[in-house]
């Protein structure tokens, strides 16, 4: 396993449960998470039940209410409940900090699994072997979960372009509640977007994006979120004053604009970002990771053979690349500024949900509503 990340740590108890010898090779030097929070949603909660930690992660869970997109004016363009999704899916949505679930998956994994700081310099798929600094490794099946800029995604597939970058920055922050109502949504403006989500222990979980050239870097970034935001429905205003410079994060969002041929190669497979990189905008970027391990896994006794890991790829690659597209669009949407673009936009959305009360979950079906192949939810 090459990466110490959610889709390297979830493929690897999954491995585990399978009955598989399992190594993870992290380049860092302890499993510390990028990112402040993100989304389980129905479908990555039922492939947790197969890693046997779908409990656990669900009672991270914070109080029902409310949640769907608003306008900057604080209007409600479209929203359901999570009653509503946990009666149609089974499941609705847990938003949790990043950290805690790497340490629900660590566990699972088994700690003693993991070797920090081993650098992987080269991997050759045919051989399954693998060169660390630690010395060389040869395995059965290699699995490349190293982000979105992957080595392994490059010396697999060179012609293949890789990641591009999307237009669009992002901010990611933890601010305390204190007092405020903070309704479980997210915010469209002009180009701009603004989600907020309250998390256990009372902490809000605020992320933000706006159109800019890649590279971009302020001197005081909750300045320019403020100085973008500050004008906006509350409580928007209040949870970025109260935000410490200093723990906001940004960084540039890329995407896989075109799908990878295949998943897999010789005895190397992928998962994760590494496979199919995605915009932010469905929340669905560690789900995919984490539905990829369960599946990799139910394929995996036939992994020594092309067969396995060929059933591998024919399974993930048609569902991430509409995901993949799907989370696009709706970035590409988000990013509107013409003020006639933007208020079609808005009617739209808010027509649609006007004639049909469950748009917001039934659009949502397809990329909901899997489950884990049969055998491995057994």
């Amino acid at each position: 396993m090459i990466g110490g990340g959610i889709g390297g740590l979830a493929a690897g108890a999954a491995l585990r449960r399978k009955g598989w010898e399992v190594i993870v090779l992290e380049r860092a030097p302890a499993i510390e998470p990028v990112g402040s929070g993100l989304a389980i949603a129905a479908n990555a909660l039922k492939a947790l039940d197969v890693l046997g930690v779908g409990d656990r992660v669900r009672s991270l869970a914070t109080a029902e209410g409310r949640l769907g997109l608003r306008r900057a004016d604080g209007r409600w363009l479209t929203h359901t409940t999570e009653a509503a999704a946990d009666a149609k899916y089974g499941d609705s949505v847990v938003i949790m900090l990043r950290a805690t679930l790497m340490d629900v998956l660590a566990d699972a994994l088994g700690r003693e699994h993991v070797r920090l700081g081993t650098t992987v310099s080269d991997v050759d798929a045919d051989k399954g072997l693998v060169r660390t600094s630690e010395g060389d490794l040869e395995a059965d099946l290699v699995v490349g979960a190293d982000g979105i800029h992957s080595a392994t995604r490059a010396a697999l597939f060179p012609a293949h372009p890789g990641p591009v970058y999307s237009g669009v920055t992002a901010w990611r922050g933890l601010v305390p509640r204190g007092g405020l109502d903070v309704p479980r949504s997210e915010s469209w403006g002009r180009g701009l977007v603004f989600g907020i989500h309250l998390l256990a222990g009372d902490i809000v979980y605020v992320y933000a994006t706006d159109v800019l050239p890649a590279g971009t870097v302020h001197a005081d970034e909750r300045e320019e979120l403020l100085r973008r935001f500050g004008g906006w429905h509350d409580p928007i205003p209040a949870l970025l004053r109260a935000a410490d410079p200093a723990r906001i994060i940004r960084n540039d969002v890329y995407h896989h604009a075109e799908p990878l041929p295949a998943f897999h190669r010789g005895r190397v497979a992928l998962v994760g970002d590494a496979a199919h990189a995605m915009t932010p905008n469905l929340g669905q970027g560690a789900c995919q990771a984490i539905e990829d391990g369960v599946v990799l896994a139910h394929h995996a006794s036939a992994a020594a053979s092309d067969g396995g890991l060929a059933a591998y790829s024919a399974a993930r690659g048609e569902r991430t690349a509409k995901i993949v597209q799907r989370s696009w669009t709706l970035c590409r949407m988000s990013k509107l500024r013409h003020p006639l673009a933007v208020g079609l936009r808005d009617f739209g959305v808010s027509a649609a949900a006007r004639l049909s009360p469950d748009l917001m979950l039934r659009s949502m079906d397809e990329v909901l509503g899997w489950r884990p192949p049969a055998e491995a939810a057994r």
